[in-house]
């Protein structure tokens, strides 16, 4: 069973979520937000593997090569362009697609490698944790997304995504049993999580919302699911005492009055979601 927890902008609480109920479930913590893993900032697990991601990209044989531009024209990402004297290669734009390869009647392109990020995985008390670290400057988060999620375990995991709807949330997406929406309740919270509903909608995975920064009252994200038939499915309050252990990396989980908050998500998320 595979839990995302995504939002249709960055900054409504998806991670402290993710993690939370995380531990509530007694799930593996999954960190797909590579741009800005910071779930790990609260866990701190015990790191026993780090892999390299490494990414394929053509190396051109200057003695092979006419200078035809056949591979340039071919390129439907212009990571290469022509030169008076050579084939100029823009390496962060290569998908590493081979078509470049293929067209090349003279043998002059082979590929190498470089890495792109890193894959940790460690343990925190009984749970599982790993998080894809994409490296500084580098344009692409697909193929380290892709790494990391590529041997998920059967157990429960839930999948911290990336924030917005863009094609990083969608790789993590096409994994997903299930989603909770973390949105809050302002003009720009509802503008973003209705894009993250039709997203959920589309790709046909059952959903429910949790609203953080509640202030207990009748909300225009409470009135927006009301009208949509969407059930709410957790309710995070707006309490200084929150922001306040946030701000100082702690986890709301391990804190009785917080404990019985998340728990409930968890018995919610079990009944809503058609549990299996």
């Amino acid at each position: 069973m595979n839990i995302a927890v995504l939002s249709g902008k960055g900054g409504t609480g998806k991670t402290t979520v993710s993690v939370n109920l995380a531990l509530a479930l007694n799930a593996n913590y999954i960190d797909a937000d590579v741009e800005e893993p910071n779930g790990f900032l609260f866990l701190e697990p015990q790191i026993y593997k780090v892999k390299d991601v490494l990414v394929e990209y053509p190396i051109i044989d200057k003695d092979k090569c006419t200078l035809c531009g056949e591979c340039v024209r071919v390129c439907q990402f212009n990571a290469l362009a022509k030169a008076k004297e050579e084939i100029v290669l823009f390496q962060k734009l290569c998908h590493s697609c081979g078509a470049c390869q293929i067209s090349c009647k003279f043998g002059a392109i082979e590929y190498s490698n470089r890495e792109i990020g890193k894959i940790e995985k460690g343990k925190y008390k009984n749970i599982g944790c790993s998080r894809g670290i994409l490296n500084v400057g580098e344009p692409m988060a697909v193929p380290v997304i892709k790494e990391l999620l590529r041997d998920l375990t059967c157990k429960v995991n839930v999948i911290d995504c990336p924030p917005g709807t863009s094609c990083n949330v969608i790789n993590v997406l096409r994994y997903a049993d299930v989603a909770v929406l973390v949105t809050e309740p302002s003009e720009f919270g509802l503008h973003d999580l209705k894009m993250a509903v039709e997203l959920v909608k589309t790709f046909k995975i059952p959903f429910g919302i949790v609203i953080n920064k509640d202030d207990g009252g009748e909300n225009i994200i409470k009135v927006y699911c009301k009208k949509e038939g969407i059930k709410i499915i957790g309710l995070i309050p707006y309490e200084r005492e929150i922001a306040f252990m946030y701000s100082k990396g702690k986890i709301l989980y391990e804190d009785v009055k917080y404990k019985e908050l998340f728990d409930e998500l968890a018995s919610r998320l079990k009944e809503e979601l058609k549990w299996n």
